[in-house]
């Protein structure tokens, strides 16, 4: 073995080597290599703060009338942890999983009464989800930023509710009627709707 070989874990194309030319430039589109390390040190310490919020709701499996009553009303969907997770499984298949886990750190956020609480988790909302730099930035029009903006001088536990109202709009609008004709729901649908016909 060479001494430039070594563990397949850590061997890179020389392809896709990009040299740190612009490591000290502080626009937020800079693609080079020394910034994407940044960025997943960045993530990882976020998601070790963010894992307070479940990666899956806990939740009984879904009956076939509950199944088949999401189709009803999108509130009905949103009500039920099976539904979300079932709409966050089809979201992520989207790449607007986001949506999603900004809704529920805001549901989170809502039940908080310390303050201190309050403002670390405000943060850490922000930080994931609103500000331009993070990847998981949610669209939100610039009327509900500015009112965030204003906010998050003295976090409370509703500073997101506009945001968290317009991004609920944005899934039921747009993601909803998706998810009713997605292979996902209508195999839940076959499934349950199969196991209720033989017991």
């Amino acid at each position: 073995m060479s001494r430039h070989e070594t563990s397949p874990t850590t061997v890179q194309p020389a392809s896709n080597h990009r040299p740190n030319a612009c490591c000290f430039c502080w626009c937020c589109c800079c693609s080079c290599s020394w910034n994407e390390d940044r960025e997943r040190a960045w993530r990882a310490s976020r998601e070790t703060k963010l894992e307070s919020i479940p990666n899956c709701e806990a939740c009984a499996k879904p009956t076939s009338e509950e199944v088949q009553g999401w189709a009803q009303s999108f509130d009905k969907l949103m009500k039920s942890p099976a539904g979300r997770n079932v709409f966050r499984e089809f979201l992520r298949t989207e790449y607007s999983e986001e949506n999603m886990l900004f809704w529920l750190a805001c549901e989170e956020l809502k039940t908080e009464c310390n303050k201190h609480t309050i403002d670390e988790k405000a943060r850490m909302i922000y930080e994931d989800y609103i500000s331009i730099l993070s990847p998981k930035e949610v669209s939100l029009d610039s009327r509900v930023r500015e009112v965030i903006n204003r906010k998050m001088q003295e976090p409370s536990s509703h500073t997101f509710d506009d945001a968290q109202l317009q991004i609920y709009t944005l899934m039921h609008r747009d993601s909803y009627p998706r998810f009713l004709n997605s292979a996902i729901y209508k195999s839940l649908l076959q499934t349950v709707s199969h196991s209720s016909s033989e017991s």
